[in-house]
């Protein structure tokens, strides 16, 4: 699977990236200034276009997650997940009784009332719940993180595994190639799904992913394609003026 990564807040933006066959977009909180109110927009934006939204929440914030899946998100994306008992309190925000303690509100997720049994007898099942795996702690327990039943599969982390490695930045170091290649061999025996991001994509560097063992993939971001080209319009202009 592929996705694309939104860290503004505009919903051109998603219905942009919805565009590009994509399977789902993700949804930034963590690394960006997006508000609650921005997010339902791009949730929103996305849907209408029958891709699914799945925010990264800004940290283990038990009221952000409930107000981000009644605004209508597809599951959620939780940063920096290195216990079981994290992942409990997640569950126990994220899904509704008897596997969690969600509460029975009436949002947009719930067509304001009108989807309200549907939505609540399908949520437990059709939810996703991704961890992403940023620390050498978590990498030693990935296994045994994977084998939640809630947990639908992991994203790597390389940028937060580099610092945990203290080779910040060094995307391929052999410490952090090493890392992932854990992350990836947990999730394959636990049976599920792992991702990782690339910040440039090609044909070669996205074979490359797959054939390493991960089963889905961010495709940049809306941050990362704008860098890429400012650096293109710098070297452009420099080579004008000179």
């Amino acid at each position: 699977m592929f996705g694309t990564w939104i860290s503004f807040g505009h919903p051109s933006i998603a219905e942009l990236f919805s565009r590009t066959g994509a399977d789902f977009i993700g949804i930034d909180l963590e690394h960006s200034t997006l508000s609650l109110k921005e997010a339902q927009h791009l949730i929103a934006a996305a849907q209408a276009q029958g891709v699914p939204a799945i925010p990264r929440v800004s940290s283990h914030n038990g009221e952000q997650i409930r107000r981000l899946l009644d605004s209508g998100a597809d599951g959620i994306i939780v940063p920096n997940v290195s216990s079981l008992e994290q992942i409990e309190k997640i569950v126990e925000w994220s899904k509704y009784p008897p596997e969690g303690k969600r509460g029975f509100g009436v949002a947009r997720a719930q067509g304001y009332g009108l989807d309200f049994s549907q939505y609540v007898e399908r949520w437990n099942h059709r939810s996703t719940l991704l961890l992403q795996i940023e620390s050498m702690e978590a990498v030693e327990r990935a296994e045994s993180l994977l084998s939640h039943r809630a947990v639908d599969g992991a994203m790597v982390g390389p940028y937060d595994l580099s610092g945990s490695l203290k080779v910040p930045g060094e995307l391929d170091h052999p410490k952090v190639k090493e890392a992932c290649a854990r992350v990836v061999e947990a999730c394959r025996r636990s049976g599920k799904a792992c991702g990782t991001q690339i910040v440039d994509p090609d044909e070669r560097n996205v074979s490359e992913a797959l054939g390493e063992g991960y089963s889905f993939v961010i495709l940049a971001s809306d941050v990362f394609l704008l860098w890429k080209w400012s650096e293109r319009i710098h070297r452009l202009l420099e080579g004008l003026r000179r």
